[in-house]
This record gives structure tokens, C-alpha cells and sequence, in this order.
């Protein structure tokens, strides 16, 4: 775990991070008492209490705003990029089967272990270790204002719901408007030629997953 000194943490009990890594398939198959899920939930705590002071200490708004900037930075897309940043899969424990699926590399388990190691941080060496830790790995996104690089993958999601029916999805500009500087975007989507959602938006492409985003609202798959 040398990667940890390239953040000056210095682990005083090497436990904590050994759990931190340890998924639930690993310890089944080697008949471990332990695995990441509890520091994972103390991870989880720590991180939103140190976003949310960051926000209302560096930004001048209103509660809602706040609210949905944190959901945007502690999203699991978020945790699944601050968690391949630093090469957490390296060490990540997974048991043989999970292990042959991709497991270390799969967004949920990685997500779920950036936040684990936080609450191992946290444990070994208290809460301004913890918090130096988040300033390092989060804060630069955040100040680098890359939200919407976390949005959900509305695309994906419908893609994924309409193939179970084998339908056709596909996306279609209906629609522009503005000078050609500062341009807006209608997109519809269409399932089997049947438009389930449109949406308006500076680029096509987030035009594209806020019209995903509505027909999945439909529940398309239904």
C-alpha cells in the first residue's frame, strides 16, 4: 500500500486497510469474520460531513444547491473515478468467482472501497487524516467544476432496459435554436420508432441523456 505515502498518511495499524480491501466474496471463500462493508457505511459518513463543510464554507449558495453539488461529487460514478485515480483495484481482495467476472475492476466494489479506506483513514488516524486525504483526491474536481462528468449514464441505463425486448433505440435532432456561439439543442429519443422522450440542452449529447432520462422515467421497459 505504498501508494498511501504519496498522501503522508503512514498507517499506525495496518488492519483497518487490510478490511478496507477485503470484499465479502474473499472472505467467504477463506472463511474470514470480516469484510469492507462496515468501514465502507463509516467511509461514507466521514466523506459527505467534509464535501458538505467544503461546499458551505467555499460556496455562496442555497441549501438545495448544496445538496445536489454533494450528490454529484459522492455519486458512485464519482467514487468509481476518485477510486481508479489513485489504483485502489491493485489491492482490492475478491474471491475467485468475482475475481473471473472483473470484480477489482467492477464500479460498484471500487466505490464502495474508496469509501472504506476513508473510514480506515479515519479509524487509524482520525478525522483531520481522513479529511487531508478527501481535500486531495476530491477538492480538485470539485474546483475544477466537473459534475457533470458523474452524471448518471441515462444513454446506457435505456440501452441496457430496452434490450431485454430487443427493441431499436435511437436519437434524433428535431430541433436548434440560438446564435451559433451559444446554441440549443432539442433531441428525441425513439424506441422502435415510437418517441418516449425530447429534451433541450447547450450540447446534443446532454440533450441525448435528459431524453433518456425521461423515457426511463416512463418506464419504457413496461
Amino acid at each position: 500500500m505504498n501508494f498511501l505515502k504519496k498522501y503522508n498518511i503512514i498507517p499506525k495499524s495496518i488492519k483497518y486497510y487490510n478490511i478496507a480491501f477485503t470484499h465479502s466474496s474473499y472472505s467467504h471463500e477463506n472463511n474470514l469474520d470480516y469484510n469492507y462493508e462496515r468501514l465502507e457505511f463509516l467511509g461514507d459518513a466521514v466523506l459527505e460531513l467534509v464535501v458538505t463543510d467544503y461546499l458551505f464554507n467555499k460556496l455562496d449558495v442555497k441549501e438545495g444547491e448544496m445538496s445536489r453539488l454533494r450528490a454529484n461529487y459522492v455519486c458512485e460514478n464519482a467514487l468509481y473515478k476518485y477510486a481508479k485515480e489513485i489504483e485502489l483495484s491493485k489491492f482490492i481482495k475478491v474471491g475467485n468467482g468475482e475475481k473471473q467476472s472483473g470484480g477489482q475492476e467492477k464500479k460498484a466494489i471500487m466505490a464502495d472501497i474508496f469509501e472504506a479506506l476513508i473510514g480506515a483513514i479515519y479509524l487509524d488516524l482520525g478525522y483531520n487524516k481522513a479529511k487531508q486525504f478527501i481535500e486531495e483526491v476530491v477538492f480538485p474536481h470539485i474546483e475544477n467544476n466537473e459534475e457533470n462528468d458523474f452524471l448518471r449514464d441515462y444513454k446506457s441505463e435505456l440501452q441496457e432496459k430496452v434490450q431485454t425486448n430487443k427493441k431499436s433505440v435511437e436519437y434524433e435532432l428535431i430541433g436548434e435554436s440560438g446564435p451559433a456561439h451559444n446554441k440549443t439543442f432539442e433531441m428525441a429519443v425513439k424506441i422502435d420508432d415510437i418517441v418516449y422522450g425530447t429534451a433541450k440542452a447547450k450540447t446534443k449529447k446532454e440533450a441525448e441523456q435528459m431524453a433518456a432520462k425521461v423515457a426511463l422515467d416512463k418506464e419504457v421497459s413496461n
